[in-house]
């Protein structure tokens, strides 16, 4: 096989089925390394072996990773719904499904094989081995059937383990995306969490032309006027004033200028 770019720029091409056997000794190397890209290693190895056998590369379809990847959706789901619910104890219901949507997402199942360079181990026919070039969908599958296959294998709490370490930074950037972006919404549980107090917003000053205005406004909580910020219009300016505030909450420098 191709040897390995250090810098992940040139990943390895997938497995070829005809050389996948579990008593060849490269191919145990591969396990063995697959694991240390995981993170986790497996008593049953074979969970391992079904968990990375695409149904091109199967005898028959019971043989490939299909079953466990429809475990592993299932486990994904719940689990990341579990992280979201105790990490973000002031976002709403509906807060909480825009992030576990994007977090559990085929793309985002991906992403993260790519990161850790799955598609080096994927067991494949043969005429798909022959390429680079690994689908994003089979990147995805693979993903969801080794959370399936580290479940079956460890437990709740080692498929616990590895979806909290690898979709951590997604989590945080999902919710910096998603809920980041209402920052009124964001200060509106933050004043009402701390100081029993629903913010406001006071219009301090306006300019430009008719069909060219720009309004600068700031938050108030609890008496408190908090650093504001001009928009291009009222709502943005209010959202950027909440920003400012939240920041200023934080102990940290506001983000949009109030000049």
């Amino acid at each position: 096989m191709t040897e390995s770019n250090s810098s992940g720029s040139f990943p390895l091409p997938p497995i070829n089925a005809e050389s996948a056997c579990e008593t060849d000794q490269a191919f145990v190397q591969q396990l063995e390394l697959c694991e240390q890209k995981l993170g986790y290693q497996f008593r049953d190895r074979s969970l391992l072996h079904a968990a990375l056998t695409h149904a091109s590369g199967a005898q028959h379809r019971l043989a490939s990773n299909e079953r466990l990847e429809f475990l592993g959706d299932a486990i994904l789901g719940a689990i990341v719904c579990e992280l979201l619910f105790h990490r973000f104890p002031e976002y709403l219901e509906g807060d909480l499904t825009k992030i576990k949507s994007v977090v559990v997402s085929r793309q985002t199942c991906a992403k993260i094989s790519q990161r850790l360079e799955l598609q080096q181990f994927l067991i494949v026919g043969k005429g798909m081995a022959a390429t680079h070039a690994v689908p994003p969908s089979l990147l995805a599958d693979v993903f969801e059937s080794l959370l399936a296959a580290i479940y079956l294998d460890g437990g709740i709490g080692a498929a616990r383990e590895f979806i909290d370490t690898n979709m951590e930074p997604e989590i945080e950037l999902v919710a910096a995306g998603q809920i980041g972006g209402n920052y009124k919404s964001l200060l509106q549980q933050l004043a009402q969490r701390q100081f029993g107090r629903t913010p406001s917003y006071q219009m301090l000053d306006e300019k430009g032309p008719d069909h060219a205005k720009c309004f600068k406004v700031c938050a108030v909580v609890g008496g408190q006027a908090y650093q504001a910020a001009w928009g291009r219009n009222k709502k943005e300016a209010e959202q950027r004033a909440a920003s400012n505030a939240l920041s200023e909450m934080k102990g940290e420098p506001p983000t949009f200028p109030s000049d």
